[in-house]
């Protein structure tokens, strides 16, 4: 079943939807393993379709297996999904937090059966990424899509989901507070004539969703590196170094490479910048995983533990930012974010600390396409999916 998205929900402008009321919240994230004997089938779930070997999903489990098995991310959400509660009830907002992941329990097709059960009928989803790319947003958009269409809720339960929060306050903030500390504490480890860099840190993609990442059929345009995935993650960079000290040294740097050798990904790999840096006399570095919500596998292993030790190795003072978490200016960021797109506690102002933002609230037509070929997808321009309620709830 299908429905025409721009007819019965007008977008103003920049993409921006009018006001609905909202029944229900999806707090919706990438989902980890809890256990060894989790670790196998949450890979398999993660490389669904491109036909990898379980031999070759153990060879890439270690950095799980070093930690019990047990990803912090799903941890994570518990704690974000209870500060959001909290959040909501100290403004008296009366909206229940439901918590959906695309890779492992709770699943988001059995979260939405259940929202659906309980009668909820119209559900904002709120994710655990901030950025635009096929695995950032559209992806999430896509397992919505098809959960809506393969459970037969299209068109029963209408799915939205909030803008893409790389430039709010709320995320930005307090990744100024934790590079203001590290950045002060890294200069007094090296000294005052210790030369300092910033790493900003974020997940690398393949460059061809890079190139795709906030391209638009019927809104063209330019990005730094033609890219809006790398232009929001330097925008929000710069965002941050304005603010803590617009002369410090700073660069963006990828991490959590995968995928076959030969297809080319964002670089460079924070590692080879760190080698680089070292070569160039600098002594410090303040490592700030821009690119990430909370600190998940991505943060303690990719960058607590390989980042540090080719820190130790090379012989810089090294420090990692926090992310945000559960930080009271995130969460209450978050809530902010609701409130932009309800009825009641409307929030009509929408900050951006970037000239990029503030992001649309429906992705444009062709945005972050997906190479594998096209899917049901809700929040879209060029999309039919989960976009109006049944008239009988």
């Amino acid at each position: 079943m299908t429905r025409d998205l721009t007819a019965q929900n007008p977008i103003t402008e920049r993409g921006r939807m009018a006001p609905k009321e909202y029944d229900a919240i999806l707090l919706a994230s990438f989902g980890g393993p809890e256990g060894q004997d989790d670790v196998i089938p949450f890979l398999r779930n993660v490389t669904r379709g491109r036909g990898i070997p379980d031999e070759r999903l153990e060879e890439v489990s270690h950095h799980y297996r070093a930690f019990g098995g047990i990803s912090p991310i799903n941890e994570q959400n518990r704690a974000l999904k209870a500060a959001l509660e909290a959040e909501l009830a100290a403004r008296g907002i009366e909206l229940p937090v439901l918590w959906g992941n695309r890779n492992w329990d709770p699943y988001i097709p059995q979260v939405l059966q259940d929202a659906y059960d309980a009668g909820h009928r119209r559900i904002l989803t709120v994710t655990t990424s901030a950025y635009s790319c096929y695995s950032s947003c559209r992806q999430y958009r896509e397992d919505l899509g098809m959960a809506l269409v393969e459970s037969g809720l299209d068109g029963k339960l209408e799915v939205d989901k909030i803008r893409q929060y790389f430039d709010h306050p709320g995320f930005v903030e307090p990744f100024i507070e934790g590079t203001a500390a590290g950045l002060a504490k890294v200069r007094a480890a090296v000294g005052e004539a210790g030369k300092v860099h910033i790493l900003f840190a974020t997940h690398s993609i393949p460059t061809r969703d890079a190139d795709a990442a906030g391209a638009s059929v019927d809104e063209p345009r330019e990005f730094d590196e033609g890219s809006a995935y790398v232009a929001q993650h330097l925008a929000a960079a710069a965002a941050v170094v304005e603010r803590v000290d617009p002369a410090a040294d700073w660069s963006l740097v990828y991490q959590s490479r995968s995928g076959a050798p030969h297809v080319p990904w964002l670089e460079p790999d924070i590692s080879d910048a760190m080698e680089e840096l070292a070569e160039n006399g600098v002594r410090g570095v303040v490592v700030v995983p821009l690119g990430f919500v909370s600190d998940h596998m991505e943060v303690v292993w990719d960058l607590d533990t390989e980042a540090k030790e080719t820190a130790e190795r090379l012989e810089l003072a090294f420090d990692r930012v926090p992310t945000p978490g559960t930080h009271q200016k995130f969460v209450a960021g978050l809530v902010d974010l609701v409130c932009e797109r309800t009825v009641a506690n409307n929030i009509a102002d929408r900050p951006a600390m970037t000239g990029l933002g503030p992001w649309y609230d429906v992705c444009r037509p062709g945005c972050c396409a997906n190479f594998r070929g096209e899917k049901p997808t809700i929040a879209g321009a060029d999309t039919r999916v989960g976009s109006v309620a049944a008239a009988s709830a």
